[in-house]
């Protein structure tokens, strides 16, 4: 943890070696900002990306290592489009969860297929071993940075948006009260009537079961490349620092972990002004 923390304040350390392991699209667009800055600071950095995936934007800032992947980009692209197709069908509950359930799962594995490859190139594996890394930065929504972390026994930085079921506020043991807290697919606000509080119990109760469906294939691999049972949150929480990029103003209003960092508008450092 604290080899995280340093690599995070710079200001106090000689610069460290940090891998990156992101997700193509939005995700990374967000997170170029922080890894250029932190090579900028002094720190060594080693973005590791597949083969075959949408551009990703480099700079000289740091250095890209691909592996090799069995998908084509075509793959890729019908899956993407599938899945954006379903989410802007509006379907009345519980259709509209179950259509975004099924479409999710497709989408997931699709993706989770490039970090099976990963694993299977041993030649990449050497690599990463050999490199001698000080720690992970990764955003956890396939998981596949969190099961390399692991394999490598290296402390990890979670750089993201969020995760599905409340994962990413059940798992570093943050408080998400039912009561006032409306659960994905509820359409509720915070501001919820008897009935809607009874409802918003319910889904949280199947929230456990949705998420392992949901992950059923990352688990799977986590426990093949592992060598043990793994569950979800034994996967994610052990992550030294989360750093959540959306403003604490804009969610709901509830305690959070001492290593739980709000860097909301970070995606935003290429600003306009307002038109007057």
């Amino acid at each position: 943890a604290w080899i995280s923390i340093l690599l995070l304040l710079p200001s106090l350390s000689d610069g460290g070696k940090l891998l990156v392991v992101p997700i193509v699209g939005s995700h990374w667009l967000s997170m170029q900002e922080v890894v250029e800055e932190l090579s900028q600071r002094g720190h060594e950095v080693v973005v590791l990306v597949p083969e075959v995936s949408w551009q990703m934007e480099t700079t000289q800032a740091y250095k890209v290592v691909t592996y090799p992947v069995r998908q084509t980009l075509e793959e890729l692209d019908n899956a993407f489009w599938e899945c954006v197709t379903v989410y802007l069908t509006k379907k009345p509950f519980p259709l509209n969860a179950l259509e975004v359930y099924k479409v999710s799962v497709k989408f997931f594995d699709t993706f989770l297929g490039q970090c099976k490859d990963l694993f299977r190139s041993q030649e990449s594996l050497k690599f990463l071993n050999q490199s001698g890394f000080d720690a992970i930065l990764t955003d956890p929504f396939f998981m596949c940075g969190a099961i390399l972390a692991h394999h490598l026994s290296l402390p990890f930085v979670f750089f993201m948006r969020g995760l599905p079921c409340n994962l990413h506020f059940s798992a570093p043991q943050s408080p998400s009260p039912m009561s006032y807290v409306p659960r994905t697919f509820s359409f509720n606000s915070d501001r919820m009537t008897f009935f809607q509080r009874v409802e918003n119990a319910l889904i949280s109760l199947l929230e456990l079961d949705y998420c392992n469906g949901h992950y059923a294939e990352a688990l799977k691999l986590s426990s093949e490349v592992l060598q043990r049972d793994m569950s979800l949150t034994d996967l994610v929480s052990p992550a030294a620092i989360w750093l959540l990029r959306f403003d604490f103003v804009f969610e709901y209003v509830r305690p959070v972990m001492p290593n739980m960092v709000f860097v909301g508008g970070i995606n935003c450092a290429k600003k306009k002004p307002l038109p007057k």
